[in-house]
């Protein structure tokens, strides 16, 4: 009886440990600091939800703001440190090299979200790459990073239900 309940303890423990779900936040609720800088950054922009992971033993929190139609998210620190900037763009604002790169991986697709994506280390933002999301003509969903010179760095099929993604752009 001690060793399954030994047992029990370990494999719970393990699983806490390994989980990394996000769980949704009342803005209200989250660090001071957070909100503000998320404020600060992008002043004009309404936040519209929040969550927070535990990375390692660290909480990250992500904000979701709302500016001109486009989605926002960004990635702090507890103390507001933004680590990660994703915002949504048009297909058009996709530099030339990217949307031809991609054309070529995926002719006549449908757009379902593209993404510039920023990693911020000590207050500098970095264009890392940007991500997109596409519905292939055989119905596939597909998320692509790809990076500003055209390269494809990862890209995997999703699971999401294709009637529930919105159509950005169709290509033809």
């Amino acid at each position: 009886m001690r060793y399954l309940l030994m047992t029990a303890v370990a494999v719970l423990a393990v699983t806490a440990w390994v989980r990394a779900d996000e769980e949704k936040v009342p803005l209200d609720k989250l660090p001071k600091g957070v909100l503000e800088a998320a404020k600060k950054r992008f002043p004009k922009a309404e936040a519209v939800g929040a969550s927070v992971e535990n990375d390692k033993g660290k909480f990250v929190y992500e904000v979701q703001l709302k500016e001109a139609g486009k989605t926002i998210d960004l990635t702090l620190t507890s103390d507001g440190a933004i680590t990660l900037i994703e915002q949504e763009i048009d297909v058009k604002d996709l530099p030339k090299v990217v949307a031809d790169a991609l054309d070529q991986k995926y002719p006549k697709v449908t757009y379902k979200m593209v993404e510039v994506v920023y990693a911020v280390k000590d207050g500098k933002e970095v264009l890392d790459f940007y991500e997109v999301v596409v519905m292939t003509t055989d119905k596939k969903e597909v998320e692509v990073q790809i990076a500003a010179d055209g390269k494809i760095k990862r890209e995997h099929e999703t699971k999401k239900d294709a009637k529930n993604t919105k159509d950005v752009k169709e290509k033809k």
